[in-house]
Formats: C-alpha cells, sequence, structure tokens
C-alpha cells in the first residue's frame, strides 16, 4: 500500500511498517494526545497536546518518528501485528 493508505490504517489503530526497512520487528503507531504525558506541565502552559506517530525501534526503543521522501513515495507499505 501507498503512504497516504498506511497513514489511514495507523488511525484506525494499526501498526504499519515498510516492507524495505532493514531493521527487524520496526514498526509505527499513532500516539493519541491524551494517551501520553510530557515531562512538565503543558496543561499549564496553556498549550494542547496532539496526535503523533511513534516507531518502534529494532532495538527495541519508541521514539516519535519522520518520514522521509523516499517513505513518504514507497509502495511497499504493510499492516504488522
Amino acid at each position: 500500500m501507498n503512504f497516504g493508505q498506511a497513514i489511514e490504517e495507523l488511525k484506525m489503530g494499526k501498526k504499519v511498517a515498510r516492507a524495505g526497512w532493514n531493521g527487524k520487528g520496526m514498526w509505527l503507531t499513532y500516539v493519541l494526545a491524551w494517551s501520553y504525558n510530557p515531562s512538565g506541565s503543558v496543561a499549564s502552559l496553556g498549550l494542547e497536546k496532539l496526535p503523533w506517530i511513534g516507531m518502534k525501534t529494532a532495538d527495541d526503543k519508541f521514539v516519535p518518528w519522520l518520514a522521509s521522501q523516499t517513505d513518504m513515495l514507497a509502495e511497499d507499505w504493510e499492516v504488522v501485528e
């Protein structure tokens, strides 16, 4: 599937990954605004939390993710368990 389709799957609560990624076990998930609590008081600053995309890395970490142009143009996106 393409990147747009992958984003729609993320919004439905599914995990996605690219078949072409070298790292084993890597995937993306949609992180809802209410499901994380950044250090410091965001609410007391009058800031609204927004959803974001996070990546489970090959070395079992979880980090914010940004798409490369290659990722955005790829057609090898797939839903993963």
